[in-house]
């Protein structure tokens, strides 16, 4: 099967999964996992992370997966969502470590024709839908969420606790969910 095909099966058992399907979604986290391994192996490879933590990676990654699968737009491809997941995650990890938080992650296992594209239209979507934050609510969600930096970053950045900049990340994001709630119905 070759990556296009794959990741529009992904999708297609990702819509199940999220339906009530939980044969769909076993089969979805079983055949993701595998791939995950190979990439966040690949991903660690010459950096000095002990194989036998990979695994402890892709748990996270199928964690997050499962907490905000909510998240994922059924419209797109769900190749793109899991790799973006996939390396912040491997990110985070590198940051617990100490370790410069630069990954050299081989995502071709995630190609999709017309990416290129569609981050541009993603990257405008995701300006319009900013703009309806404060200006500073909206570099806190663009820090973390997007950019990948840590909240004690940011805090020391803006000059807020990092309590302050938690919570005005939730509740920016707790707006934007309303925001894009209401656009869908």
């Amino acid at each position: 099967m070759d990556r296009k095909a794959r990741d529009a099966q992904w999708s297609v058992w990702m819509r199940a999964a999220i339906a009530g399907d939980e044969s769909a979604y076993h089969k979805l986290l079983s055949e993701l996992s595998q791939v995950l391994r190979g990439v966040v192996r690949r991903g660690f490879s010459g950096i000095g992370v002990p194989r036998d933590d990979v695994e402890d990676v892709v748990q996270d990654v199928l964690l997050a997966i499962h907490l905000k699968r909510h998240t994922w737009d059924h419209a797109m491809p769900l190749g793109p969502w899991v790799s973006a997941i996939a390396r912040n995650k491997m990110i985070d990890d590198l940051r617990r470590r100490g370790r410069r938080p630069e990954v050299s992650v081989d995502l071709t296992e995630f190609d999709i024709e017309g990416e290129d594209q569609q981050a541009a239209i993603d990257a405008h979507d995701l300006d319009r839908v900013l703009d309806g934050l404060s200006e500073k609510n909206r570099d806190i969600v663009r820090s973390i969420s997007i950019d990948g930096h840590s909240a004690r970053d940011v805090a020391e950045r803006l000059g807020m606790t990092e309590v302050a900049v938690r919570v005005a990340l939730h509740r920016s994001l707790k707006a934007l969910a309303e925001t894009y709630q209401e656009k869908k119905l």
